[in-house]
């Protein structure tokens, strides 16, 4: 069984044709279909049911795909872990959120990228399930999470800070005049949502219901800096991670209105397959983010020590 077959069977697999897998392999149809029809005849069995245009995995070919990506991650490591030396080298594929892509990752990925300029960072944007399922495929060498602190079997999971969520209004809302507000208090506003599968986006709904709470109006949106936009704007309210509206609420563009956040916190968390082989480059990244989450909370102590957000 020779390791370009099945990297070919692989991207067969998940471009889901014939045709998608020889454009991204650089390979002729051909070439293609012959290697898969290597494969299937070395294991016996039939690997893709040809349904007209489309193509599915066979049981058979479902099982070959975990065994095959298992073989050629396995390939892949030794590779780097024989040729890289004590120089960090290769691939890092990481996963994150909108929120953590954006206000978290940006200083650890440049300074990590300007000490080890031969590693190659993929960065991609997720909602937390999805991305724990990549993780758990090894698709994703490590992935951040923005969720209630959880545990996975089978998931290295730490948690990094726990992060303050904050209600955003414009300055002149009604609102932002309470000392403090309570759930029942946003039942005749609009509120700006990201997109479904957001984990405190979730969280935040569940604990508006738990309160009797359904607001009239929900409307959802793509980007976290267009709903803060809106937002400004005076379309409605937000419930979004601080972190994404301090530079907002500093300039005066934003009110974090006061309430008690306790029911709705959630934690910046990595994670990693318990079984995902460290390389000297992941290693080494690790060891950054470590670095900057002590900073992140030493701020968040500062934080709440001088004021209730």
């Amino acid at each position: 069984m020779e390791l370009r077959h099945l990297h070919t069977f692989k991207t067969v697999a998940e471009t889901k044709g014939f045709t998608k897998a020889a454009e991204m392999l650089s390979y002729a149809q051909s070439s293609v279909t012959a290697q898969i029809q290597a494969l299937e005849e070395e294991l016996g069995t039939k690997l893709f049911d040809r349904l007209g245009k489309k193509i599915v995995l066979t049981t058979a070919g479902e099982k070959l795909l975990s065994y095959a990506s298992q073989i050629l991650e396995l390939h892949d490591n030794a590779v780097q872990e024989l040729t890289a030396g004590s120089v960090p080298a290769g691939t890092l594929t990481i996963g994150a959120p909108e929120s953590l892509a954006a206000f978290r990752l940006p200083a650890i990925i440049r300074e990590y990228t300007s000490l080890y300029p031969q590693v190659k960072i993929i960065l991609r944007p997720g909602v937390c399930w999805e991305l724990r399922s990549l993780a758990r495929s090894g698709e994703l060498d490590i992935v951040f999470l923005l969720e209630p602190e959880v545990q996975e079997h089978d998931l290295h999971i730490e948690t990094l800070v726990i992060e303050k969520m904050a209600i955003v209004a414009p300055p002149d809302h009604p609102l932002a005049l309470r000392s403090v507000i309570e759930a029942e208090d946003l039942k005749e506003e609009t509120l700006l949502h990201t997109e479904p599968g957001c984990s405190y986006r979730t969280l935040f709904e569940k604990h508006l219901n738990s309160c009797g709470v359904f607001p009239g109006t929900d409307l959802e949106f793509w980007s976290i800096e267009a709903i803060k936009n809106c937002v400004m704007s005076g379309l409605g309210l937000s419930f979004l991670p601080l972190i994404t509206v301090e530079k907002e609420i500093a300039e005066g563009k934003l009110k974090a209105l006061q309430w008690n956040d306790e029911p709705c916190r959630v934690a910046t968390q990595m994670a990693y397959h318990k079984k995902k082989w460290l390389s000297p480059a992941l290693q080494e990244f690790l060891r950054l983010v470590k670095q900057h989450a002590r900073f992140w909370n030493e701020r968040a102590s500062a934080c709440s020590s001088s004021q209730t957000i």
